[in-house]
């Protein structure tokens, strides 16, 4: 009598290993779906945000490492989720590259910076101008700076309000108050640069 509660015992921890083996094989395959649904929307968005291919994909995929680590509730909004923390690590990107440009320009490598440009004037223009919206994007609060991108990533009112958690009339009022915003900080840049 003594051994059978014993195997009982160590058959339910077969028996437990194999369900957990389950409910991870279970947990992959819904993970594989959902980043197989959501990657090139999530890339589009932070390449660009952030203008660099690369860098949009390594932000990517640590939005999906991020994900694959967290326990979603059942009332999960995976593709808000996704959305809310690619724009977040996208601005966090500009607010690095940002302050690594200072230490750099400080450190004097601006010189490298002056050389004779390869390409066209009218290149250098634009990502000139590309990099202006970005750093006026970083100086935005967080919402702004979302609602902003995820309207010109083309969603439309209620999809913006259903990511960000927000009643879908108060979107056109405060992408108002965001673009006014946006304007002042682009053309303080401007100022700054001139």
């Amino acid at each position: 009598m003594h051994f059978e509660p014993r195997a009982s015992m160590i058959d339910s921890m077969k028996h437990l290993r194999t369900v957990e083996t389950a409910q991870d094989e279970s947990r992959l395959r819904d993970f594989e779906a959902t980043f197989t649904e959501h990657w090139a929307r999530v890339y589009r968005l932070l390449r660009r945000l952030v203008g660099d291919p690369a860098e949009a994909e390594d932000l990517a995929l640590e939005t999906f490492l991020r994900l694959y680590r967290r326990t979603p509730a059942d009332d999960f909004n995976t593709g808000g989720w996704l959305h809310k923390v690619a724009t977040n690590l996208g601005l966090q990107s500009i607010r690095a590259w940002k302050r690594r440009e200072r230490y750099e320009l400080a450190a004097g490598k601006y010189a490298l910076e002056e050389q004779e440009p390869d390409s066209p004037a009218e290149i250098l223009a634009q990502t000139e101008q590309r990099q202006r919206v970005r750093l006026a994007l970083a100086r935005l609060n967080e919402r702004q700076a979302q609602l902003l991108i995820l309207r010109h990533s083309g969603l439309a009112y209620k999809e913006i309000a259903s990511l960000l958690d927000l009643a879908p009339a108060s979107i056109g009022p405060l992408l108002v108050r965001a673009e006014r915003e946006f304007e002042r900080q682009y053309r303080a840049l401007a100022e700054e640069e001139g």
